[in-house]
């Protein structure tokens, strides 16, 4: 069997589209959804996040406000900042760009963030809206995954999905979205015992753990769909050849860069068992972004008792 490939890149321009063409709508009726940004220090690879993300505002015509705070900043000043943001009537979506500071408390700047502002899904509101089945705004990267399966056609309904990896922002917000569809979830984690037999029990695996290729061909039943959610750095040419081959692509991509993006599943080895694969990169994570505009324009409607613009 060779799995065919997950195109998150093709269903994120999808997704796009019809995000500029509601936030079209709405300006004409004089209504111009607004995300701000809060980057505190200066990580590169969270200042590149923050600078694609603008560029994805500015592409959609969604008003875009980037706030840069140095790395001393304290808790109580991020927290003056966010009730600013709050207050903003300019500002319909907020999203602080973790990692924050050691100093700064992560836990009361999430909950600081107005639940019908929060576009990153994490406020306390707003998982237990997704728990209950209320109307809210879901995590991006669990939302984005579950459009991507949608419009792959992938049927959820009666499946077991195995979701690897139990983080707030991912494992636990996805395996509430794959209940709400029907499936029959289970999750794993760091202490759960046999996980490889575990894991190929699904029909619908989630590998979200954070550890490069962890998920190898004794993880996978035959014929599963395979969603790879890692994002895991490589900068040793010879473990790139290992991973894909000597005439890989990659191999070249690496040369240019020194480095290239890999999951939490061994690629070629899932390529030969599953049915569907999301590969890393172009699957989750251009999801991801695309779910972070769609929650700034329903944040804009929710905000003003407007309906929730329905997917295609």
């Amino acid at each position: 069997m060779t799995a065919t490939l997950i195109d998150g890149t093709r269903i994120a321009a999808a997704v796009e589209a019809e995000v500029r063409t509601e936030v079209a709508r709405l300006r004409r009726d004089g209504i111009r959804p607004g995300l701000a940004v809060v980057l505190v220090g200066a990580d590169p690879a969270s200042a590149s996040y923050v600078g694609m993300k603008a560029r994805m505002c500015e592409k959609l015509g969604i008003h875009s406000l980037k706030l840069e705070l140095g790395e001393e900043t304290t808790t109580d000043q991020l927290l003056a900042e966010i009730d600013a943001l709050n207050a903003d009537d300019a500002i319909d979506g907020i999203l602080v760009q973790l990692p924050l500071p050691p100093q700064v408390d992560k836990k009361a700047i999430l909950e600081a963030v107005s639940p019908v502002k929060d576009a990153d899904g994490f406020h306390s509101t707003n998982i237990g809206s997704l728990i209950l089945g209320y109307d809210g705004l879901v995590a991006c990267t669990p939302s984005g995954i579950m459009e991507m399966l949608r419009r792959s056609d992938v049927a959820l309904e009666g499946k077991r999905a195995v979701v690897l990896g139990r983080s707030d922002d991912v494992g636990k917000p996805m395996a509430m979205l794959l209940m709400h569809a029907h499936a029959t979830v289970t999750i794993c984690h760091s202490r759960t015992r046999n996980l490889a037999s575990v894991a190929r029990e699904a029909d619908i695996l989630i590998a979200a753990i954070g550890r490069k290729y962890l998920v190898r061909r004794d993880f996978i039943k035959p014929g599963a769909v395979v969603v790879d959610v890692g994002a895991n750095r490589i900068t040793d040419r010879d473990e790139v050849i290992e991973l894909f081959g000597a005439e890989s692509p990659r191999i070249a991509r690496f040369d240019r860069a020194g480095y290239i993006w890999v999951g939490d599943v061994h690629e070629r080895e899932a390529l030969e068992v599953a049915s569907k694969l999301s590969p890393v990169p172009g699957g989750a994570g251009p999801m991801t972004i695309a779910m972070l505009m769609r929650n700034t324009l329903e944040g804009a409607r929710l905000r003003r008792g407007l309906a929730c613009a329905e997917s295609a």
